[in-house]
């Protein structure tokens, strides 16, 4: 896990070293460990490294076949078997990173089609003058470029790219939309104009600052269901689940787990009991005092029973007021998810002990767990309804007009492209999830909150060899009444009978609202007098808001006071205040 930025020249000129120090300093939080800078033709690479594995020679950029060189940030998961196939040839790391070259001598810009990992990958091919970016299928490590007159950029995070002068800090209109509504943006465009996402599995060829060709692969699976009894479905699982976990834990340095209590995680703690000899090192966050489920009991429960070293982090409302404006500048490419509260404390709880962290991202969407995949597969008469058909602040009485058109335009494309020959309702509701709300709320907020800390996250529920199967299970092995991942409750069941895996879902919720409410007159004063806020709504309704109580109200409270914060640090490109008043009044003080 590192950051990778660089820059190739429209008209051939070489790229400076300083040209690319903007970008080392915004992203200097993703390579705590070394840094790696080569410029030649027409390019220039930096390499911000988080050493994971081959501490002692795995130094980017690497260098293979005919001088094409290669950066990457992720890990190539199945790089023993890679390395297997290719016996003979004159590795000089041992490098996860250094296969997808030999990779790339063989099969050229079709390469990432070998790769079993999550990455984010550049190479540069100086015999044809190419530059190649490619980003895994799920979208777990991100990768963003963008243009202007002279130059095309790519980085790790979008904030390097806007240090180094592309793009614009002016939010789109449209992507802002999507991001009130839906809490986060949606497709190749983000929020900063002039910058665009490398789409999960996307592989682009950009040849003198032009792209020239791209080409996509599948995170899913395509077809039909499979037919299978349960028995078969669980057996299934269980050499699929086992194999992901297993080459998910190949690292150089420690590795735990976020352990939630849920099933996914649970699954995940129950693979990593059976194939380690040491203890699990699990780490749980709960909320002591509020209304909100608190996890740590069940989590410590099931901890116990595999012998795993646990620890319980508490986010309090201290925390709260103290934390968030850290928390929310972590997020460049912005999700409203207040879960970027608890795991980015996890994470700093975490890095003392660990620099590998596996988690049960994943486990909803290839399963199926959420209930609006049962409610949208229901008659409007019998209450079912299209997923995310409401937007957050279609409840409250708030914005201006037109701030909030279009917002969901990027979910309706998502949904038709879901649509494939043979596939179920049910699926096509999963492939819109996994190839918009997973890579740009879910896998966005474990990226950002961990790497801001230091840590690398792992999620072995999105892998190929679990996905062909999860996937393309029977619609009834995965919702069964009211329960979904009918299938891997089975599996955990007989893994683990003691996990209560036919428990219903009681969903992960932070008490943002029953904190809010404790301050909210002098909170809602602050956020209505920010520049950011006071563009989308009217200050007197945001000051009204702030006094009134209730779920919906309580997630546009959180909404703008998130976006507030955002626009502060990411528009404003003012410093992070280790307070939520205290940060705001500045904000007022500044405009």
């Amino acid at each position: 896990m590192c950051g990778i930025a660089g820059i190739m020249t429209r008209d051939g000129s070489p790229v400076a070293p300083t040209r690319l120090t903007p970008m080392s300093r915004a992203m200097a939080h993703r390579g705590p460990d070394g840094e790696g800078l080569a410029c030649r033709d027409d390019v220039g690479f930096l390499h911000l490294r988080l050493a994971i594995i081959d501490l002692a020679t795995g130094d980017q950029p690497l260098y293979g076949p005919n001088g094409v060189m290669l950066i990457g940030n992720g890990e190539i998961y199945n790089n023993v078997e890679l390395r297997a196939e290719m016996a003979g040839t004159p590795f000089r790391t041992h490098s996860d990173c250094e296969p997808p070259l030999f990779v790339y001598a063989s099969l050229g810009e079709r390469f990432a089609e070998k790769l079993r990992g999550m990455y984010a990958i550049a190479i540069h091919d100086p015999a044809c003058n190419r530059l190649v970016l490619a980003r895994d299928p799920f979208g777990i490590k991100p990768l963003y470029y963008a243009q202007n007159a002279g130059e095309f950029a790519f980085a790790s995070e979008p904030q390097a790219l806007l240090a180094a002068g592309f793009g614009s800090r002016t939010p789109d209109a449209v992507a802002r939309a999507e991001l009130l509504q839906l809490k986060f943006t949606t497709g190749q465009a983000t929020i900063f104009p002039g910058v665009f996402r490398v789409l999960p599995g996307e592989t682009l060829v950009i040849e003198r600052g032009e792209i020239v060709s791209r080409h996509r692969i599948a995170a899913l699976p395509s077809g039909a269901p499979q037919k299978m009894s349960l028995d078969e479905a669980v057996a299934a699982l269980d050499r699929a689940l086992e194999n992901s976990v297993m080459v998910h834990q190949r690292s150089d340095v420690p590795f735990g787990l976020f352990l939630s209590g849920g099933i996914d995680s649970t699954a995940v703690l129950a693979l990593m009991a059976r194939l380690n000899e040491r203890p699990v090192v699990a780490f749980t966050a709960g909320f002591p005092g509020t209304l909100v489920a608190d996890e740590r009991s069940e989590a410590r429960r099931l901890a116990k029973l595999v012998g795993a070293e646990h620890s319980e982090i508490t986010f309090d409302e201290a925390d709260f007021w103290r934390m968030t404006p850290r928390a929310v500048a972590a997020i460049d490419d912005p999700t409203m998810d207040y879960a970027i509260l608890p795991t980015y404390k996890l994470a700093a709880a975490a890095r003392g002990s660990l620099k590998v962290v596996l988690s049960g991202e994943g486990g909803d969407e290839l399963f199926a767990g959420y209930s609006r995949y049962r409610r949208a597969r229901r008659p409007g008469w019998l209450g079912g309804r299209l997923p995310w058909a409401n937007g957050v602040f279609d409840a409250v009485d708030v914005l201006r007009p037109s701030v909030t058109d279009h917002w969901r335009d990027g979910l309706a494309r998502a949904e038709q492209s879901g649509r494939a020959r043979g596939r179920t309702r049910l699926q096509e509701l999963q492939a819109a999830d996994s190839a918009e709300w997973l890579p740009n709320d879910l896998l966005t907020k474990l990226d950002r909150c961990l790497m801001t800390n230091g840590l690398e996250g792992r999620t072995p529920f999105l892998d190929p060899v679990v996905a062909d199967i999860a996937f393309r299970l029977p619609d009834a092995l995965k919702t069964h009444r009211r329960l979904g991942k009918y299938a891997l409750r089975a599996w955990l069941a007989k893994a683990m009978p003691q996990a209560n895996a036919f428990a219903e879902k009681k969903g992960f919720d932070v008490p943002v609202r029953e904190w809010i409410a404790r301050d909210g007159a002098r909170l809602g004063k602050l956020v209505a007098l920010q520049p950011g806020v006071a563009e989308i709504a009217e200050p007197a309704k945001v000051e009204a808001l702030y006094l009134q109580s209730g779920k919906h109200v309580g997630f546009a409270l959180w909404g703008l006071l998130f976006y507030a914060l955002w626009h502060r640090v990411h528009v404003l490109g003012l410093p992070v205040i280790d307070d939520v008043f205290d940060a705001l009044a500045d904000t007022t003080r500044a405009a």
